[in-house]
């Protein structure tokens, strides 16, 4: 049986992943500040609603109004997209989301069904992990988001703040449970930030061997599959 892919919408990528993601999979896609995660996972949402899947970006750390202006800069108007009932954005504490798991799904899961979504973004899974100080607790609390995750249907992205360079930070249960893991740098090199985009590892694809220039535009996150980065 063929897979399903689920394009990112980034251009220069989707080609190098035999053409997205896996559709229903559950992706992580990590860096440190400034690298692009968050752009990275709107564009997906988007690319999203322009092919008829409806989306939604739950968010610990963004206050909707300044994102929503934030993401104008890339020509995405997020207010029109939720009226339009395709899109919802979802401004969540960690506790909040806590309360969620416990209640098997809640409210996003009403939303969820509500706009049949096909595509969710979680931003981040850093601060929903700092709740739990127990590394058992954390495990346990990682596994039940990842089960609701799969029982909703949805192609999803999780973020993750990430400073290193080979992902070492990300725990091992995440590492472990998810279907990707994209890393992405914003590295200072001889007096230089230098942007990248690697793929450490995508189940079900032949993923790129190599380190690949990256870039941020009016348009979002660019790859350009011919320009190797060596850090």
């Amino acid at each position: 049986m063929a897979i399903v892919r689920v394009p990112t919408g980034v251009p220069g990528l989707d080609p190098l992943l035999q053409g997205g993601l896996v559709r229903n999979s559950i992706n992580l896609v990590a860096g440190g500040a400034g690298s692009g995660k968050t752009i990275f996972a709107m564009q997906f949402i988007v690319e999203g609603l322009k092919k008829g899947e409806p989306g939604i970006y739950i968010t610990f750390e963004e206050k909707k109004k300044k994102f929503y202006e934030e993401m104008l800069e890339f020509g995405w108007d997020l207010k029109k997209l939720e009226k339009e009932g395709n899109f919802a954005f979802l401004e969540y504490t960690p506790e909040q989301v806590k309360n969620i798991l416990m209640e098997g799904g809640g409210i996003v899961e009403s939303i969820i069904e509500k706009i049949d979504a096909r595509r969710i973004v979680i931003d981040s899974i850093t601060s929903f992990s700092l709740l739990y100080e127990d590394e058992l607790e954390k495990k346990e609390a990682d596994l039940m988001l990842f089960e609701l995750i799969d029982k909703w249907n949805c192609t999803a992205i999780l973020t993750s703040q990430d400073e290193s360079r080979d992902g070492h930070t990300i725990s091992a249960a995440i590492e472990f449970e998810v279907d990707s893991i994209t890393m992405l740098y914003h590295v200072k090199q001889k007096g230089e930030r230098i942007r990248a985009l690697e793929v450490l590892k995508m189940r079900g694809t032949k993923i790129p061997s190599k380190t690949l220039a990256l870039d941020i535009t009016t348009k979002g996150v660019v790859i350009d599959p011919k320009s190797v980065v060596n850090f």
